[in-house]
């Protein structure tokens, strides 16, 4: 996975009005925390920072104060309306250092032929990764699949160096059969008729 690199400043000021004059400037407030440290109140750059979270569970390299850290998202806050970065919590991790996180579940391939549809019971699973090799995804064949079948989180391949986290017995996805609407419907109508034949 690829490390995005920002330029990170320390702040001192804090409260709504320090944090609004830090997002007119485009930076982001946000606190770096971790490794048993005090947590360190920061600003970063609003668009790059913008961009690199487009990547889940990014590395972020950040030069601060002459360090370089290395930090992974934990919460990001946005504005509910605008979309925008409000606020970002990071936590410090160390290469080969072991993490965990949430891993978004893709599926790929054709369902059996007949009207199938894919339930995502989860949407993602919690795995145990190294810091710097943070899987994007995680992807499970449903070629061929027909109701009724179902995938449990210990039938999904993970990349090497990565452990599964949620319960192995979970179900990750399942197939269904696609509920017919029509005959209801119809049935609907033609109670209608012969309510205004009567």
């Amino acid at each position: 996975m690829s490390e995005v690199k920002l330029a990170t400043e320390t702040r001192t000021e804090f409260g709504k009005g320090a944090a609004r004059r830090v997002r007119r400037e485009g930076r982001v407030p946000g606190v770096l925390y971790g490794h048993g440290t005090d947590p360190v109140h920061i600003t970063l750059p609003g668009h790059e920072l913008l961009l690199a979270l487009r990547t889940p569970n990014v590395l972020l390299s950040l030069e601060l104060e002459g360090k370089n850290e290395l930090a992974i998202p934990k919460a990001v806050q946005r504005d509910p309306l605008k979309g925008s970065l409000e606020h970002v919590d990071l936590i410090l991790v160390k290469r080969g250092e072991k993490v965990t996180v949430e891993v978004v579940i893709e599926t790929e391939g054709e369902l059996a032929p007949g009207t199938f549809l894919v339930e995502n019971v989860l949407n993602t699973l919690s795995v145990e990764t190294e810091a710097t090799h943070i899987p994007e995804s995680v992807t499970v064949s449903i070629e061929g699949l027909e109701a009724g079948a179902s995938i449990l989180a210990k039938d999904i391949a993970l990349p090497k160096g990565t452990t599964l986290v949620t319960d192995a017995d979970a179900v990750a996805i399942q197939i269904l059969a696609a509920q017919a609407e029509e005959p209801a419907a119809e049935a609907a109508e033609g109670e209608a008729t012969a309510g205004a034949e009567a």
